[in-house]
């Protein structure tokens, strides 16, 4: 009797214990779950991007494919068009539907929601907020204008209270668009083959691709030095030799988007400009040097070799000044190659060469660099001075604000108390603050202006991309493996 009672006794106790860990285990999977749900509700949440009103910074819907012509990687909106037919922003060769591949879902990102609650919104911010329309809908777009500022657009430019507002620089290099990268180069056949698919676009067709750069009268670069990307000056004579960007060859600088089905829609000219390459001086002499039109204004950057200086100039009715200039430490590491970036974006001329850079304002307000003509195109081009290689040569230009219903360089619109005002960085086809034709809708009747954003329907920061484009592990199977290079952050504020 004794050994059944202590049988009984250790079955009851292994039974109760297992009961207990049982209730422990359902206890802390209710508090996971509880956890979980404050910290979505609260602190992060996952979003997918729908549309590509934030493209190409964040996708929608999307095409992730390769031009068949010279290799360069584009996306185009998945919702653009039911027969897809995207132009490469390379080459400018117009990619066959049968070309595309399968379509893609949105990014997926991670928005810090409630920070709002404890600092105020920065302009540049990408903000997750409830559409004033209609407040089931969640939107995401790019805080330009917060309470108290007038708000103004000028040649694709927002001025706020009357100065340009200029992008901080990691928020720019998410902004920049291809007009030409040199590395991408149609190959065999591509060089001798004429447009035979019938005309596309505005009668548009594709042509025998040409290099754009050309030389001008006189200059000697060889433009197929080391291969048909690479670029050679090697001369003796002293005079300086110059390239020219011919934008009827290449892509041009209409403020047109791959990523859109409209990318040949007529569109504005952007002159906010940036010139990019690797140079390899075979001797400590003579110099580099880009050139950068803008209006009736040639800016120029300069790198000089032998005088170890980098040099900023200005010509006005064929008067040339410098407006600054800076000794270069680095050493000009002769045989090896250095980066040279000179851009002209929001005023600001920006000369860099290895890790030192000039910088210079050129005036804050609308005006200070002139005005818009029908006359007066960007250009872009090269000049170098002895013996140089060039190498990873691309143009960029800036994104482009259209104008809207709201606000213009003529009708300035000021934000009151609480109310903010927010852009997608795909202007042309962004549903957003510029557009929205009607007033907000808010609880128990309250009516909001129309084009704000009220402070009480700001959501979060998105801050963080962790899934985009993703690769299949066979043939046949799903993509479900994660694309590593596309998780990134998403910069915003100043």
């Amino acid at each position: 009797m004794v050994d059944r009672f202590e049988d009984g006794f250790e079955f009851e106790r292994r039974h109760n214990t297992t009961l207990l860990s049982i209730v422990n285990t359902l206890q802390w999977l209710g508090i996971a779950l509880i956890l979980a749900f404050v910290f979505r509700e609260f602190i992060v949440e996952p979003f997918r991007i729908p549309t590509g009103s934030m493209a190409e910074t964040l996708r929608g819907v999307h095409y992730h494919l390769r031009c068949t012509r010279c290799g360069y990687t584009l996306d185009l909106d998945g919702d653009s068009s039911r027969d897809p037919r995207p132009r490469c922003s390379s080459c400018g060769y117009w990619v066959d539907s049968k070309d595309v591949p399968p379509m893609l879902n949105g990014d997926r990102i991670f928005v810090l929601k409630s920070i709002y609650q404890f600092v105020e919104p920065k302009q540049w911010d990408v903000v997750v907020f409830k559409y004033p329309g209609d407040p089931e809908q969640n939107y995401i777009k790019r805080l330009i204008g917060s309470p108290g500022e007038k708000l103004e657009i000028y040649d694709g430019d927002f001025y706020i209270d009357g100065k340009i507002s200029r992008k901080p620089p990691k928020v720019q290099n998410e902004l920049w668009m291809c007009v030409y990268d040199n590395d991408y180069q149609p190959s065999g056949r591509w060089h001798e083959k004429a447009g035979k698919e019938g005309n596309v676009g505005q009668g548009l067709g594709n042509r025998k691709w040409e290099q754009p750069f050309v030389n001008v009268p006189g200059s000697n670069w060889n433009l197929s030095a080391d291969g048909p990307t690479v670029f050679e000056l090697d001369s003796e004579d002293g005079k300086v030799h110059t390239i020219h960007y011919d934008a009827s060859k290449g892509v041009d600088f209409n403020a047109k988007y791959t990523y859109n089905s409209m990318a040949f829609a007529k569109s504005e000219v952007c002159s906010d400009l940036m010139f990019q390459c690797y140079v390899s001086p075979e001797k400590k002499q003579g110099g580099i040097g880009v050139t950068l039109k803008k209006y009736d204004t040639m800016y120029h950057g300069w790198v000089d070799f032998g005088a170890d200086e980098l040099r900023l100039e200005r010509t006005v009715d064929g008067v040339t000044e410098v407006i600054a200039q800076a000794k270069l430490y680095t050493d000009v590491r002769v045989g090896q190659g250095d980066q040279l970036r000179f851009s002209n974006v929001d005023h600001v001329l920006k000369l860099r060469y290895g890790r030192e850079e000039l910088i210079f304002d050129l005036g804050a307000d609308m005006y200070a660099v002139g005005e818009v003509k029908n006359n007066n195109d960007p250009a872009v081009e090269v000049f170098g001075q002895g013996s140089m290689m060039l190498a990873h040569i691309g143009i960029y230009r800036d994104m482009y604000y259209k104008l809207g219903v709201r606000p213009r360089e003529d009708n300035s619109f000021t934000l009151g108390p609480d109310e903010f005002f927010l852009c997608g960085d795909n202007s042309p086809v962004s549903h957003d603050s510029r557009m929205w034709p009607d007033p907000g809708k808010g609880d128990l009747g309250q009516i909001y202006r129309a084009g704000i954003v009220p402070r009480d329907y700001l959501i979060g920061k998105a801050f963080y991309t962790y899934w985009g484009d993703s690769y299949k592990p066979g043939e046949g199977m799903l993509p479900v493996i994660p694309n590593f290079a596309q998780m990134k952050l998403i910069y915003g504020g100043k």
